[in-house]
């Protein structure tokens, strides 16, 4: 194969992060004449999609990028898609996989991380939001000291706190044993699986959805997304929570039901929230859409570190030279 006709693009890397990794290094290695962009716009702009014009091979980091049918007809030389972690079911995709399949481009996934890095950002935004963090280190670079614009009053300890966790698979488990250490009780609800899990590591399973959401201080949601999932989590289910409470999702926005967090936090139950994902990414407003609100916000980082990237980034480009060995071995098409 000739390497110096491989054109590849990684989209959306915003901070350029992707040239650092030893994943990126090997793929060089075995590709040392291919042409790789880096575009680290967001969104993409006619200029960007200009540059990808004769790209063969698109990287997608996660969902960060929505493949549309319009795009790729703005694509005449792509060959393959290669998305790190999972492309995911056809009907909750960020990649129309109709469009793709008709005409002829392939999906290449490299699999998921093992969820110690989502779930250290679930932990880190459950310490920040209860102790008000952010707001503090706010005001003491104000100068100001024990003082936040506006007041939030005073911090919350987890300890002896009911953490909910819905979803109780390889991240929910970890969040479990990070509560425990913090001397949280640990209150589950799920599918079978879930109560299963429940069951053989001993945390306690709710007596119903309904009391998931009544009983727990923290309640944070960690479902897969599919056509069951999506919107699951109505407003009425927010109204159960108490004014104290303080909701996560650092999985999927489309758990939730559009704008049903919103008006629950308006109405105080919950009475706070902590996110790492959003309905629109990137979130450029300043104010964002929950301005006013008691929210803790990260710009969906729960996989941005380094060992998750290499594990995400190492498995699809693995996938993607060996995908590339085949067609060489192949040979032409008539």
């Amino acid at each position: 194969m000739n390497n110096s006709r491989v054109i590849i693009a990684i989209l959306d890397d915003y901070q350029k992060l992707v040239p650092e990794l030893e994943a990126f290094s090997r793929l060089k290695q075995h590709l040392p004449g291919a042409d790789i962009r880096i575009i680290d716009s967001m969104p993409l702009g006619a200029a960007q999609i200009h540059l990808l014009a004769d790209v063969q091979y698109l990287v997608l980091i996660r969902e960060r990028s929505r493949i549309t049918a319009g795009l790729l007809d703005k694509l005449p030389s792509l060959k393959a898609i290669v998305q790190t972690g999972t492309a995911g079911a056809p009907e909750t995709s960020h990649i129309d996989q109709a469009a793709c399949a008709a005409l002829g481009i392939p999906i290449i996934e490299g699999g998921g991380s093992d969820g110690h890095s989502a779930a250290e950002i679930t932990w880190a935004l459950i310490l920040n939001a209860r102790r008000r963090v952010p707001e503090y280190m706010a005001s003491m670079a104000r100068g100001q000291w024990h003082k936040t614009n506006p007041p939030v009053g005073i911090g919350q300890s987890v300890q002896g706190q009911t953490l909910g966790i819905l979803g109780y698979g390889r991240i929910g488990r970890l969040l479990a044993q990070y509560g425990q250490a913090f001397g949280m009780r640990i209150l589950v609800w799920g599918r079978e699986q879930t109560r299963t899990a429940a069951r053989e590591t001993g945390v306690e399973l709710a007596e119903s959805r309904e009391a998931l959401f009544r009983r727990s201080d923290v309640l944070t949601l960690h479902m897969r997304m599919n056509e069951t999932s999506r919107h699951s989590v109505r407003r009425s289910d927010l109204a159960l929570m108490k004014p104290t409470a303080l909701l996560v999702n650092t999985s999927r926005p489309g758990l939730i039901e559009p704008g049903a967090l919103r008006e629950a936090l308006a109405m105080g139950r919950p009475g706070a929230a902590a996110l790492d994902v959003h309905d629109d990414e990137p979130v450029l407003a300043s104010n964002g859409p929950y301005d006013g609100l008691n929210v803790t916000a990260t710009p969906h980082i729960g996989f941005v570190e380094k060992s998750s990237y290499e594990v995400l980034f190492g498995a699809a480009f693995e996938r993607f030279l060996m995908f590339l060995e085949q067609g060489a071995q192949a040979g032409p098409q008539g």
